[in-house]
């Protein structure tokens, strides 16, 4: 899965890839799914699928929460942006009162439920004790030391700057036998 911040962000990122991948099977989460098309977009993800499948989908969503896609059925995800609530007057009123008392209002009104969103997009990979994956986070934030502070422990970041990196890593992450 490849969680977006917003579907006109995916609407951007959709033909360039389509363009570079043109023989990748790519589903795409549309805004008025109704529940039928959401049921037959999740089948597609079944274990008896041999190819690589790629879902396109918003974070925070109906996709980046409360799907349990266990096994091989989901092996990875790749979380683009840091998952900032848009602007709005509740969450402006959220970042005042925080600040009012001295605390961080941004972090509250903003930074936290972004993380929310990222864990909860994150946590589509992993779902049981013997499912295996990796969780790409695509934007230099992550690497600054607020975001950094609010990963899990168990997570082993690595910060790369090129793909060769990554398909490195990836590499020696699926070459490790399963534990």
């Amino acid at each position: 899965m490849v969680y977006f911040p917003s579907y006109e962000y995916l609407k951007m990122v959709y033909p360039l890839y389509e363009t570079a991948f043109p023989h990748q099977k790519i589903l795409v989460q549309t805004h008025e799914m109704r529940e039928t098309e959401r049921v037959s977009f999740l089948k597609n993800f079944s274990e008896e699928n041999d190819r690589t499948l790629v879902g396109f989908v918003v974070m925070g969503g109906i996709f980046g929460e409360g799907i349990d896609l266990v096994g091989d059925r989901l092996s990875g995800a790749a979380i683009v942006g840091v998952g900032l609530p848009g602007i709005s007057l509740e969450r402006e009123m959220i970042r005042y009162h925080f600040e009012e008392n001295q605390m961080p209002g941004f972090d509250y009104a903003y930074r936290f439920p972004g993380l929310i969103r990222v864990l909860q997009a994150s946590g589509r990979v992993i779902r049981t004790e013997t499912d295996r994956g990796v969780v790409l986070l695509i934007d230099t934030r992550y690497s600054r030391p607020q975001y950094q502070e609010l990963f899990p422990q168990e997570w082993q970041v690595h910060q790369t700057q090129k793909s060769k990196q990554i398909t490195q890593i990836l590499e020696e992450f699926w070459a490790e036998p399963n534990p």
